[in-house]
């Protein structure tokens, strides 16, 4: 007889654990070894009971589950976690793809989904949901931007005009009255400017131009 997947879960909601702890029981093959409320938790049962699977959830107080993704594999590199979460937004996705998640599954995935998933991860599958798999491809097909390229060079030249005299310590309406533009532009500018270098203030932008030279 073949010996049972053992299944950790680690979300910090106790009727999704008591959930998923029922449902699992009844599938063959797959036993839930133990249940954690939080990251730290979870590591440490994972440690104690070397499961084969950990189901984990991504938002948690404390330790998030991308943070407890990287620290459990780190120290138990043999598990494999399959991420369970409400959650599809890129911010969260890939850092825990990227911290070693094996597959990625949203919490509205059915039963015998979720008991798949981790039967194919216990073959080494992984499973990830399909907007999940079309968020990837969507990413890997993108073409890689040149990162050599100075972040300044995707400014018009009225907005160049505008940083210049940012850098140069001048409040909007000075820059208005020296442009000739409404004050409302200039702000429109700035605030272009901002996205476009990265940056969150008028300091950052500032020294920024003084570090490519455009402040002179």
């Amino acid at each position: 007889m073949e010996q049972a997947i053992k299944v950790l879960l680690v979300d910090d909601h106790e009727m999704v654990r008591i959930g998923l702890a029922a449902v699992l029981d009844t599938e063959d093959g797959i036993e839930v070894v133990g249940e954690a409320s939080n990251g730290q938790e979870g590591i440490r049962l994972a440690q104690a009971y070397k499961p084969d699977i950990v189901l984990m959830d991504l938002v948690m107080e404390g330790m998030d589950g991308v943070e407890t993704t990287k620290k459990l594999l780190e120290i138990y590199p043999e598990c494999k976690v399959i991420v369970l979460t409400s959650y599809l937004d890129d911010s969260k996705m890939y850092p825990v793809i990227e911290a070693g998640a094996f597959s990625y599954l949203l919490k509205t995935s059915r039963a015998n989904e979720i008991a798949d998933a981790i039967r194919a991860a216990s073959r080494g599958q992984s499973v990830l949901e399909s907007q999940v798999a079309a968020k990837m491809m969507k990413r890997f097909r993108q073409p890689k931007v040149d990162q050599k390229k100075p972040l300044y060079e995707d400014l018009t030249e009225r907005e160049m005009d505008v940083l210049k005299r940012l850098a140069q310590g001048k409040s909007n309406q000075d820059i208005a009255d020296e442009l000739f533009i409404g004050i409302k532009t200039v702000k429109f500018h700035i605030t272009n400017i901002f996205a476009k270098l990265e940056v969150d203030d008028r300091t950052q932008a500032a020294i920024y131009a003084h570090k490519q030279g455009i402040a002179e």
